[in-house]
């Protein structure tokens, strides 16, 4: 019996078949929107990062320093805290920053020294002002008096600072056991402030913008601490905050007191604190604690002075 062999398939289509052109047409409709898809993903994303990146940028124009002063018109009188703000407004105008004066009023500090007000002030300032880089508080009871030198360069500038900041050195004198850090650099810095003969001198600091900044304020300001009834009030409770909390320390360079705290030379203080021509500020601290001193009669000399001064450099 013959079994029928079946015809041998040709492997070679015909050059004339047509080809289906459904599928290529559906390949590119869908790359075409992958294409879209992307792009407006991406623009998404673009979007997004500079809205929650904004805190973070510097925009052009933007106020390097703000100067922060606490105001007291209750106590003091017009003339003189006029005299204050134009001394600010002045050098600010020099430099190209901004002046921040709240009123002593402003913050709630349920029953506290008026001297806390500082802390949530500057806390204000970082808010109001987040495309500054840094802030300077400077007391009411002080002057700028050398238009020439300016926070950044003068103070802040990472290597300057490396040459400026007082290491290994007890952060109460003379023998406190807790000691500024001696490994720490310039840039690793976010606050400045200066001691006088009795302890930490916060009438005149200087902040870095940033988290840690916030922190610390926060930290400085909470009631535990404002419930302790320190002497001192807020400057015994920052000295307390920074002996026993190395986070905080490691972020502080103490620096040689005339460096931006310079104290009256009719005051009671060390000649390395007192107040000698060129240097950047002068605060007559405590003039407004002692019956036998009068703030507005201690500022008046200096107060021809800065204005002669800073008519020079016009």
């Amino acid at each position: 019996m013959h079994l029928a062999i079946p015809l041998r398939k040709n492997s070679n289509p015909s050059p004339y078949a047509t080809r289906s052109t459904k599928f290529p047409l559906l390949r590119r409709s869908r790359i075409q929107a992958l294409v879209v898809g992307a792009l407006l993903l991406g623009a998404v994303f673009f979007i997004l990062s500079h809205l929650f990146n904004q805190g973070d940028t510097i925009p052009s124009g933007a106020p390097p320093v703000v100067i922060v002063t606490v105001l007291d018109p209750d106590n003091y009188s017009k003339e003189y805290i006029d005299n204050v703000k134009e001394n600010r407004i002045e050098f600010a105008k020099i430099h190209g920053y901004t002046v921040f004066f709240p009123n002593i009023k402003d913050y709630d500090l349920n029953g506290s020294p008026s001297s806390w007000a500082k802390v949530p002030a500057t806390r204000h300032a970082l808010t109001r002002y987040p495309s500054s880089t840094f802030v300077w508080f400077l007391d009411q009871n002080s002057f700028i008096m050398n238009p020439d030198l300016d926070v950044e360069s003068h103070i802040m500038n990472p290597k300057i600072l490396d040459n400026l900041m007082i290491k290994d050195k007890s952060v109460v004198p003379p023998d406190s056991v807790i000691k500024t850090f001696s490994h720490i650099k310039g840039a690793d810095i976010d606050m400045v402030l200066t001691q006088d003969k009795e302890g930490l001198a916060p009438g005149s600091f200087i902040l870095k913008r940033g988290d840690w900044s916030k922190f610390f304020l926060d930290t400085w300001f909470d009631p535990l601490y404002r419930s302790y009834n320190f002497q001192k009030a807020d400057t015994h409770a920052l000295e307390h905050i920074v002996q026993w909390h190395p986070t905080i320390l490691s972020k502080i360079a103490l620096v040689p007191q005339r460096t931006l705290n310079s104290y009256s030379p009719s005051q009671n203080t060390e000649e390395s604190g007192a107040y000698k021509d060129g240097d950047f500020v002068i605060r007559f601290a405590g003039c407004d604690q002692y019956s036998n001193r009068d703030c507005a009669k201690e500022a008046e000399p200096f107060s021809k002075q800065w204005r002669t001064v800073f008519r020079s450099t016009r």
